[in-house]
């Protein structure tokens, strides 16, 4: 599936909407949707996003989890099953995450603990120590368990895994994912 820019303009602050189940242990946070995750309905969608190699790696999921042209209903109920969970610090999609101002970001992290106490996860993992340190008041942050919580869950910043983040690979993504997991009391799959 490929999308033009015209049509992937079209998907501008659509939402995307949240991968939440019944057993909710681990919480992944991006920063926010980007257009063609709005135009196919599904989180960390685009091509060269290293999201779902990352949780493969981590054995977080047991098998390749393929969202570009939308999440096939399987892979929905896998994530479910396992524990984990989609959101967005800010709901709307854009192109860039740059366009999202910090008040936006603020009031976002503000909406996410409100939604944390409600669901109840062991651990969240937010993707994006940039975005981290502006929503949540923490201009220091470093990667990692943070020495806060929030609704009662433990707290993580955890890298972002688009393609722009040239800081991180597949292999240092799912270190750091399997860390938030196992905090989470989520075992390694087994891989089918």
């Amino acid at each position: 599936m490929a999308f033009t820019r015209t049509e992937l303009l079209a998907f501008q602050d659509a939402l995307v909407p949240d991968l939440l189940g019944p057993g909710l242990r681990l919480l992944f946070v991006g920063i926010n949707p980007g257009l063609w995750s709005a135009a196919t309905g599904s989180h960390f969608a685009r091509p060269g996003n290293r999201f779902y190699p990352a949780l493969a790696a981590a054995g977080i999921t047991d098998h390749l989890i393929r969202a570009g042209e939308g999440m096939a209903e399987e892979d929905r109920d896998h994530l479910i099953s396992r524990g984990v969970g989609i959101t967005n610090i800010v709901p709307r999609a854009t192109a860039r995450a740059d366009e999202l101002g910090p008040d936006e970001l603020r009031a976002g992290a503000r909406r996410l603990e409100e939604m944390i106490e409600a669901l109840g996860p062991r651990v969240v993992a937010v993707a994006g120590i940039s975005a981290y340190r502006v929503g949540f008041g923490r201009p220091k942050a470093q990667l990692g368990r943070q020495p806060e919580r929030m609704g009662g869950a433990e707290l993580w910043a955890v890298p972002n895994p688009s393609g722009l983040n040239a800081h991180h690979n597949v292999a240092s993504l799912a270190a750091v994912y399997r860390q938030a997991a196992l905090a989470a009391g989520i075992t390694p799959a087994e891989p089918r």
